[in-house]
């Protein structure tokens, strides 16, 4: 504790950051981190620049490179940013741009009337966190060149340093991240940006994006995405892996004169269970929905029932359907452009735009009215599905309600939970174990004050291919459930989830593999917050034990058994561990529960869309994407989701 005062308070302790000085002092608070994420964030700055260009009908191509050396290199050809002296500032606007904060054409002057930037920030922010950074301009038949060092210096004024074709425009900016300031590291991640590049080609239909990366290891990589078909392209990707219930792609666009919002919809539906509706504003992902997509569900609803009754399917005096009957098995893409976005939250995750919603009911409803009509087979098609959906909806009710029962009653179950005394979740953790002998072990190894034990019988349901109803009739899933605490689906509260750690626990081999996706499908398909909010890990049992005399080592992989092997000489004796029963209870408690001594692999999400292809591909009916696959990435030890 500090008791020591300071009284002295004047004048002189009040500091001034000039310049970008704030923004090396405080980089978190431009770009959210200068971990990974944050050094990722700096490249979609600059291409966000290029692709607001585009956007505004000037850049066709974006060129992105990044080198062995970690440069990176953003090059259009749009207008090309202003050289002239700007009446304000008194240096040339490109000088201005990325030095001043809050510098750029996106506040009303009419450079662009959308952009996925909120605050001018970017280019300067992207200046003040590299080492060094050098722009050139290609314009009116001249090159111009300026180049920053230190925190964003000029070096010198822009100054003409050659001459290109007349028709010729275009900015390209190269720069190189500051270690100083991101010291996890200046490498790029691959397959970040390349899935950043493809999906800004699918949302702005007509742009080619080239991007280059230089790997160390496995040498230059060159993709060029360039997608004229735009969010139907997109669809018809994210449903690649299924099985789709009709051909045509609904796509419905449109601009409302009103309020200059651009409306942009594909949607098809396929024959899974699940709904995967993504939707974006000025490029940007907003993961936790907003008027958008609800403007988006009241259409969908108004014209599906509309078109129901209308032809009969269901009689007037009936339930109507209700959103989640009509959204099964519906793979949907909604990108709206808006002059003036408001988000909820710093994350850009919500749109919060009241007349949205109205604007996306309008042309939704009339885009879709029109498929409708003019195809009726598949109109049949969709009601049938929404009907079906319908009526195992109120057949999973029955089987939801039993799922809101006490803990305590499954717990008294045989074979069932085994709860801990501690009611405190932030401390309480619960083993999901295959299998009754492993669960036994795991039972009397555990420490009972903070770490329950949930057994399961076998493999749980492929919740990919079942519909809710016979989810909800899985006994396994309903004792999770009930178990978690927090609900499922769209009723999920976190705050009563009872363990603030979930433990998927499997045997090493293919069958443990097998159950552990099957849970993590169950996971990612209904309690997909409970994974988003961290609290989902899969425990890493050792694959043998190396002992010589007293001296007990485990070993997690066969080159670390190996290292064991050439360490004890000779005399050792290994046991490979085929599963987790042939464990005894101390063996248990020291390798995969002691939490001073175990390794749990945390389970994430970095991009949901990616997360759904891959648990698609995985748990779904098509089996050669699932070969390709398996063929692809055999020599992976694990998979990231």
């Amino acid at each position: 504790m500090i008791n020591a005062k300071n009284d002295h308070y004047t004048d002189s302790d009040i500091q001034v950051l000039e310049g970008l000085e704030a923004v090396r002092v405080r980089p978190g608070m431009y770009i959210g981190s200068t971990s990974e994420k944050g050094l990722h964030h700096l490249v979609w700055e600059i291409v966000d620049n290029s692709i607001d260009e585009a956007l505004a009908g000037f850049a066709t191509t974006i060129d992105i490179k990044v080198d062995k050396d970690d440069v990176v290199t953003v090059r259009d050809d749009g207008r090309g940013m202003p050289v002239g002296i700007h009446e304000k500032t008194g240096i040339s606007t490109v000088e201005t741009i990325f030095t001043v904060l809050h510098a750029g054409g996106k506040f009303g002057g009419g450079a662009y009337k959308v952009s996925g930037g909120l605050h001018g920030v970017g280019a300067s922010v992207v200046n003040a966190l590299s080492e060094w950074l050098e722009v050139r301009v290609f314009t009116g038949g001249k090159i111009y060149y300026v180049r920053f060092e230190d925190g964003g210096k000029t070096i010198a004024p822009l100054r003409v340093i050659g001459d290109c074709a007349k028709e010729e425009s275009g900015s390209e900016v190269r720069f190189k991240a500051d270690p100083t300031i991101f010291t996890e590291g200046t490498a790029y991640d691959y397959k970040t940006l390349y899935e950043r590049f493809r999906q800004l080609a699918f949302l702005n239909k007509g742009i080619k994006i080239n991007f280059s990366y230089e790997d160390k290891e496995e040498g230059l990589k060159e993709h060029t995405f360039h997608y004229l078909g735009g969010l139907k392209e997109y669809v018809a990707f994210l449903n690649k892996n299924k099985n789709k219930l009709h051909d045509d792609i609904i796509y419905v666009e449109g601009v409302d004169a009103d309020t200059n919002i651009s409306v942009e919809i594909a949607m098809q539906y396929n024959d899974t269970y699940v709904a995967n509706i993504y939707s974006f504003c000025n490029n940007i992902n907003t993961i936790e929905g907003g008027t958008h997509e609800e403007g988006f569900r009241l259409a969908l609803n108004r014209i599906i029932n509309k078109y129901a009754k209308d032809n009969n399917f269901i009689k007037k005096d009936e339930d109507t359907l209700q959103t989640d009957d009509i959204k099964e098995g519906l793979t949907a893409v909604i990108s709206i452009k808006h002059p003036n976005p408001q988000y909820e939250g710093q994350t850009k995750g919500k749109l919060g735009n009241s007349e949205v919603r109205k604007v996306v009911s309008n042309i939704l409803g009339e885009g879709l009215e029109r498929f409708l009509l003019e195809h009726p087979q598949e109109a049949r098609t969709i009601i049938d599905k929404a009907m079906l959906a319908s009526k195992a909806r109120l057949a999973a009710k029955r089987a939801r309600e039993s799922t809101r029962k006490n803990a305590l009653e499954v717990s008294s179950l045989p074979g069932k939970l085994v709860d801990c005394s501690s009611k405190d979740a932030t401390i309480s953790e619960i083993y999901i174990v295959e299998g009754n002998s492993a669960g036994g072990s795991a039972k009397m190894g555990r420490d009972s004050t903070f770490q329950a034990v949930l057994p399961l019988r076998g493999k749980i349901i492929n919740v990919e291919k079942a519909r809710i109803n016979r989810i909800f009739d899985n006994e396994e899933i309903r004792s999770m459930i009930t178990a978690f605490g927090c609900g499922i689906g769209d009723e999920i509260d976190l705050n009563k989830l009872r363990y603030h750690k979930i433990v998927i626990m499997t045997d090493a081999d293919v069958d443990g593999a097998h159950i552990c996706t099957l849970m993590l499908t169950f996971l990612y398909r209904f309690l997909r917050p409970v994974i988003e909010g961290g609290y989902v890990y899969i425990a890493m049992p050792p694959l043998f034990k190396v002992q010589k005399g007293n001296a007990v080592r485990y070993a997690y992989s066969d080159e670390e058994c190996e290292e064991y092997k050439k360490e004890f000489g000779s005399g050792f004796k290994i046991q490979r561990y085929k599963g987790l029963g042939e464990m005894d209870y101390k063996q248990l408690w020291e390798t995969t529960l002691d939490p001073k001594t175990r390794t749990l692999k945390r389970v994430t999400i970095e991009d949901a869309i990616d997360a759904d292809n891959v648990f698609s591909m995985l748990m779904g009916d098509e089996v050669e994407p699932r070969r390709n696959f398996i063929t692809e990435n055999a020599h992976y030890a694990t998979l990231d989701i």
